[in-house]
């Protein structure tokens, strides 16, 4: 099943920076699940100044237990990057998906 995630970084003073010392750990585990098929897309959810505030992230899991296995490792999540998350099911058109 495809979900759309998009999370939102939390707004606090230290949550630009704890988004900035994760980012690599992030795409590292994003291109191992994109490997897997996992991962549609993805895209970094910006302001009006072009700050990073926030991600958009479309996966293709089984069900929603796999989802939740990727989020508990999930370097944004495990490092607070991330706040306010709302996922919700999606289905992608087949022209997007190679």
């Amino acid at each position: 099943m495809q979900y759309l995630v998009l999370a939102y970084d939390n707004d606090d003073e230290g949550a630009p920076e704890r988004r900035m010392e994760s980012r690599e750990d992030h795409i590292k585990l994003i291109s191992e699940y994109k490997e897997k098929g996992n991962m549609i897309m993805g895209a970094a959810l910006l302001d009006d100044d072009g700050k990073m505030i926030g991600s958009s992230i479309i996966v293709d899991f089984l069900n929603e237990e796999e989802l939740h296995e990727w989020l508990e490792k999930e370097p944004y999540v495990l490092n607070d990057v991330w706040g306010e998350a709302n996922i919700m099911p999606c289905a992608v058109a087949p022209s997007f998906v190679k």
